[in-house]
């Protein structure tokens, strides 16, 4: 039996921190995991829970990593040479104390609440960045994805699984394209049109990899069959993401937002929204919607829910499947589901748990990106894929927003010419969007950003 398990391998469930965490807390010297009695009484600052000041000196209670909080110690400053935590816990601290006290000079004791918010903030920066590290894995794109909370106490998302391309659910095929083009070069010598051409439409993008094209006309992209490369100015959207975004806690009540890290030119493609494709044959639609429940009407908006919904996922189902999680969706007053309708109303893609960044993307009524229907490897125009172009240059550190009522065809939906935008209040980590109106509204109500107030409150922190 020991001979059949030569040259074998059992991937070790404990990662190399804990290992080196066990070698030490066992006061044993590993040279493999390189634990030395040089370093072997080395300990790492997990996060900082409480502060004091004496005489002048700071002290500070260090959770240490790898061991319990009952090993926690009173440590002065002089002791940590954790500089990044220690400016990162008086940012928390001061931060928290002008909330609580407008002022920012910290005490020489923290009463306790206000320590056990710094150690939930801690935990939560923990969970962010783990779940940070997670998406980066997962993606397939260049541009890299951060999360950030400065607002509260919610972790990620409960259940929320990142993909880069489209999920097909039963009873749906995706036909691969049969032929591509012959240019020698797509852009200044398209043979016969290159791949527009061959479907009778416009070719999409300037020599910059911008689109050209009115907002309602479709983009063609050179696919898996054409002779070009992969510089090829006609594929643009099949390369993915090429920003550096950033999925953010808005402080006014939206939830999840996303913000872009980098100057986007005007007509750059952003992101594509993928997700689960559904057969679609009833009217629960992205966009405003009403329902009317015990007096209310819910002017729905939105593509963002992680409660049981979650579960359903982002993929292409039947229309039997759609008209349940319609059904579902509407019971718990959200929505995740954009409807493909360049051509007629018959699949919808569902991002409820499956999905890429342009899940955390909020509803704005004055937009910076707009839905265009880009067809490459598929050519069923009931099945495009949605891409989100730049209506204007956006500066780095801007949210990017769309209109959740824009049809897929390129349309716009009800625009606001006074009203503020709001958002969602998160019935759970992870929120849907919505705004209830009474009921009377609806005689005078016309389709912008309605004002109103959240169906559920919010929930407490996740983590």
């Amino acid at each position: 039996m020991a001979e059949n398990l030569k040259g074998c391998s059992v991937c070790c469930k404990s990662s190399w921190n804990q290992l080196q965490d066990l070698c030490r807390l066992a006061k044993l010297s590993c040279p493999a995991l390189g634990i030395s009695k040089r370093n072997l009484y080395d300990f790492e600052v997990e996060y900082l829970c409480d502060y004091k000041k004496i005489r002048e000196q700071e002290y500070y209670l260090v959770k240490w990593r790898g061991y319990p909080d009952s090993e926690s110690t009173w440590e002065p400053r002089q002791n940590l040479k954790c500089v990044r935590i220690l400016k990162q816990f008086h940012k928390d601290l001061e931060r928290e104390l002008l909330r609580r006290h407008h002022r920012s000079k910290p005490p020489r004791h923290l009463d306790p609440s206000l320590a056990n918010y710094l150690v939930q903030k801690a935990k939560q920066r923990r969970a962010l960045r783990r779940w940070e590290q997670e998406l980066n894995a997962k993606r397939s794109h260049l541009g890299r994805i951060t999360v950030e909370n400065e607002v509260d106490l919610d972790g990620p998302p409960r259940a929320f699984v990142y993909i880069n391309e489209y999920r097909v659910g039963e009873g749906i095929t995706l036909n691969q394209v049969a032929v591509g083009c012959e240019c020698q070069d797509c852009l200044w010598a398209p043979a016969g049109g290159c791949c527009p051409g061959a479907s009778l439409h416009k070719f999409a993008y300037n020599d910059q990899g911008q689109v050209r094209l009115r907002a309602g006309l479709p983009i063609y992209e050179c696919n898996s069959r054409c002779r070009c490369g992969y510089d090829c100015p006609n594929r643009v959207v099949q390369k993915g993401i090429r920003y550096d975004l950033c999925i953010f806690r808005t402080d006014d009540g939206r939830g999840w937002g996303v913000r872009t890290l980098e100057k986007i030119r005007k007509n750059s493609f952003v992101m594509e929204y993928v997700g689960e494709f559904s057969g679609w044959t009833t009217p629960y639609r992205v966009g405003l919607k009403r329902r009317q429940r015990e007096g209310t009407v819910c002017a729905l908006q939105g593509l963002q829910c992680d409660s049981l919904l979650g579960r359903l996922g982002e993929q292409i189902i039947t229309s039997e499947e759609a008209e349940r999680r319609g059904q579902i969706y509407d019971r718990q007053g959200a929505t995740y589901l954009f409807d493909l309708d360049y051509v007629e109303d018959v699949y919808t893609v569902d991002a409820a748990y499956y999905g890429n960044i342009s899940h955390f993307v909020n509803h704005s009524c004055d937009p910076n990106l707009q839905v265009y229907n880009v067809f490459i490897d598929n050519l069923d125009e009931r099945l495009p894929r949605i891409a989100f172009f730049a209506t204007r240059t956006i500066r780095a550190g801007e949210e990017l927003t769309f209109d959740y009522n824009m049809q897929g065809g390129g349309g716009r939906g009800p625009r606001a010419g006074t009203h503020d935008d709001l958002g969602h209040k998160d019935p759970f980590p992870r929120s849907f969007k919505m705004l209830l109106l009474p009921v009377s509204y609806l005689d005078s109500w016309t389709p912008a950003c309605p004002l109103g107030v959240p169906l559920f409150p919010a929930t407490g922190p996740q983590f």
